[in-house]
């Protein structure tokens, strides 16, 4: 297949390891339609939620950018789509709080390169699968578009400082262990470094406090256990760290906006 593309790489398999962003994100991204369709692009407009395009030939242009042969184009909301081109699509519906939250720092296109080689893959799909292993050649083309975009751009905001030598290891100690009784003291342990130090260059690159931004980070979490799961509120909040219902509760609807008893018609409805 000629010159190996990052979208043809061996590293996917990373996303399935702990709590990282994209895995988070896919968890809440539910395909919307049959899997696999090839469709022809001519002066149509990407769905709400994600769009996805391999494409197989010609060109795709969305808000400035282009996409050719190889090339996976993901597009975030409803926008016009430009072109005229062959591509294998899929609609993905973001839903819950988390995902939802995780899919907020991507930009409304972006453009992953690939290779003939790609293309040709691309054409071999799109003709009539259903089901399960359509499904996941969608996940698998998606999050290797996503991970190569991150490598190459670092996104922005929490995203983009996931690669600080300081602010990387709080955010992922945040994200895989919401349960731990993290203070100011501990996460500044995680990075080896003094409180204040922390403090500084995590608002500076997030763009708040470290436990103001773990406790959105909480109440997402548990926003989606309380739509997800049959889990009692005391259940959730001992999840994400909270000894008792009515302290968790409190932080749920300072967040939200409404209890978490609630959540569950609310956040369903919305998810």
């Amino acid at each position: 297949m000629g010159e190996r593309s990052p979208l043809l790489s061996d590293r996917p398999g990373r996303i399935l390891v702990g709590m990282e962003p994209f895995d988070e994100l896919l968890r809440g991204v539910r395909a919307d339609g049959a899997g696999v369709r090839r469709v022809e692009v001519s002066g149509t407009r990407a769905q709400p939620g994600l769009t996805l395009y391999a494409v197989v030939s010609g060109e795709i242009e969305v808000l400035g950018k282009t996409a050719g042969p190889g090339d996976v184009l993901v597009v975030r909301g409803s926008v016009p789509v430009r072109g005229n081109a062959t591509a294998v699509s899929g609609t993905y519906e973001v839903m819950g709080p988390v995902a939802r939250r995780l899919a907020a720092v991507l930009p409304d296109a972006l453009v992953a390169p690939g290779t003939d080689g790609c293309a040709e893959f691309y054409g071999t799909l799109g003709t009539g699968e259903t089901g399960v292993v359509a499904d996941r050649l969608l996940d698998w083309i998606m999050v290797c578009a996503l991970r190569e975009w991150f490598d190459r751009e670092h996104g922005t905001g929490w995203l983009a400082a996931l690669s600080d030598e300081v602010v990387g290891p709080v955010l992922r100690a945040m994200h895989e262990r919401p349960a731990e009784p993290w203070t100011l003291a501990s996460l500044a342990a995680e990075a080896g470094v003094a409180r204040t130090t922390l403090a500084g260059r995590f608002a500076k690159l997030v763009g708040s406090p470290p436990l103001t931004y773990l406790t959105e980070w909480r109440m997402a979490v548990a926003a989606d256990l309380l739509t997800e799961s049959s889990a009692t509120v005391a259940a959730v909040a001992r999840r994400v760290g909270y000894a008792d219902a009515f302290g968790f509760s409190a932080a749920f609807k300072r967040v939200h906006g409404f209890s978490p008893s609630e959540c569950r018609s609310r956040c369903a409805a919305t998810a």
